[in-house]
Formats: C-alpha cells, sequence, structure tokens
C-alpha cells in the first residue's frame, strides 16, 4: 500500500491518530485479543502470567490466539501463578500434549520452569522488570537481561525461538506488547498498568505486519525491515505526538491495519 499521509500535517495526523485511539482502544476492541486472556484473572501474579504465556504464542489469528491461550490456562488448573510455583513433576510432565502452532508441550514445560526461576529470584515479573529499569533507565538493556535469565534454567533450545532476542536485532513484538499491557495505564480498561515504576515513555511499539504496515502508510516509519530498528524509528515519531506516552497508538495503528480501512 502507497503512502497516503506523508503530505498530512502535523495537526491533522495527530487528529487522525487520535481519532483512531478513541476508536479501538477500548473494551470492545479487546473481547477478541489475547489481552482479554489476563483480563480472566484479578490477582497481580495471575495476571502478570497469564499475560505472558497469552502474549508469547501470541502470532496469527487473534481467535485461533486467544482461544489456544484460554486452553493453556486450563491445562495450569486456572490458576497460573499457582501452578507455576507450585505444580509437581507429574503436573508438568501433563503439559506434553499442549502444542499451538510451533510452541509444543516441551516449551510450556520450559516457560514454566523458566517463571519459577523469575518468581523465586525476584518474586515476580513485575519486580524483575521494574528492577531493571531502575537498573538501566532504558528498556532495552532489559530485554537483553531478561531473555539470558529466563533461559539460564535448563531447557530445550527449541524454546529459545519463542523469546526473540533484541541483542539480534528483532523487533520483539510480543515482548513489547505484553510490557505495554503491564506498564500503560489510562481509564479505557483495556492495559492493566500493575508496574507503576516504569514510566509509559520507556515503552517501545509493538511492530507487526499491521502496525508496520499503516506506520509506513501514515509516513511514521521508513525503514523496510521489521526489526529493532524500525521499532525505534516508529516509537520515535509516535513520540512526536505524545511524548509522555507513545505506545497509546498501538491499538490505533494495530485496529486499523486488521479492518482494511485504509486498503
Amino acid at each position: 500500500m502507497a503512502t497516503l499521509y506523508c503530505d498530512m500535517r502535523r495537526e491533522e495526523l495527530k487528529e487522525l491518530l487520535e481519532r483512531l485511539h478513541d476508536e479501538f482502544n477500548n473494551e470492545a476492541f479487546i473481547e477478541a485479543d489475547p489481552i482479554s486472556v489476563p483480563h480472566s484473572f484479578t490477582s497481580r501474579g495471575d495476571i502478570e502470567i497469564a499475560g505472558f504465556m497469552a502474549a508469547a504464542i501470541a502470532w496469527g489469528n487473534r481467535r485461533a490466539i486467544v482461544k489456544s491461550a484460554h486452553r493453556m490456562m486450563r491445562y495450569m488448573d486456572n490458576a497460573p501463578e499457582d501452578f507455576v510455583l507450585n505444580a509437581s513433576d507429574s503436573e508438568l510432565e501433563s503439559l506434553a500434549t499442549y502444542v499451538h502452532r510451533t510452541f509444543n508441550g516441551r516449551d510450556f514445560q520450559d516457560f514454566v520452569r523458566a517463571l519459577r526461576h523469575i518468581f523465586t529470584t525476584w518474586g515476580s515479573l513485575g519486580n524483575y522488570f521494574e528492577q531493571g529499569y531502575a537498573k538501566h533507565h532504558d528498556l532495552r538493556p532489559v530485554l537483553a537481561d531478561f531473555r539470558r535469565d529466563f533461559h539460564s534454567v535448563a531447557h530445550d533450545v527449541h524454546s529459545e525461538k519463542h523469546l526473540s532476542s533484541i541483542e539480534k536485532g528483532a523487533a520483539c513484538k510480543r515482548l513489547c506488547m505484553y510490557l505495554r499491557w503491564m506498564v500503560r495505564r489510562d481509564d479505557h480498561g483495556v492495559d492493566f498498568g500493575l508496574w507503576d515504576k516504569i514510566p509509559m515513555s520507556a515503552l517501545y511499539m509493538p511492530l507487526d505486519v499491521h502496525t508496520g504496515r499503516m506506520g509506513r502508510s501514515l509516513g511514521l516509519l521508513s525503514r523496510k525491515q521489521s526489526d529493532w530498528k524500525a521499532v525505534e524509528e516508529l516509537t520515535a515519531s509516535l513520540r512526536e505526538f505524545s511524548e509522555d506516552d507513545p505506545v497509546r497508538y498501538d491499538y490505533a495503528l494495530f485496529g486499523v491495519g486488521i479492518s482494511g480501512m485504509f486498503d
């Protein structure tokens, strides 16, 4: 799709982004979105783990992702924090039959063991990321550290493909999306805002085929590759419209991208 709005004045583009934000960043839009899975829970630990696992398998058809993520929660007895912390060897073995596309039962077991390591060492996923941000004041090294710490426990190398490496230049879409869920806070009832020690200004855009396509269409992204450099470029462009909360436009770009509104 050719660039549609490269000649649009800044004020007009800001108005469009805000209109799309209001249309898509609301509770009605999340029913078929993976974020609906952690919204099934109320405790912080359950939300953190359900969100992380749903984000981990979030590629492809959204409805299939949501269905598979809810099935994943049933494998964990719909008590993800308790399962991560206390599952016996036999209960972990029961995960072996789970499959979502290339995410298999062994990957599921490795992720649970890795999450147990994070929770028992740092107390929670939130504590890990908040402490990391306090140390670096930048989420980029935190993403790199997290991948190393997550895979520091014994695991099958296959599971590594499900946690992207920023150090290898990956866009880290699923991790950026998960961070958005946990950090962003507003009055629209979508994101959780649980990790308030990380400012929203520190977040990076989750870049996928839809946000990338619309970012390029609107003249917000020139880089052709959908890699980490593209993430930084798109996020920097959106900071010009919302310095304190650039990722507020994620659902705007994603929603209009999947709607085909501008095709």
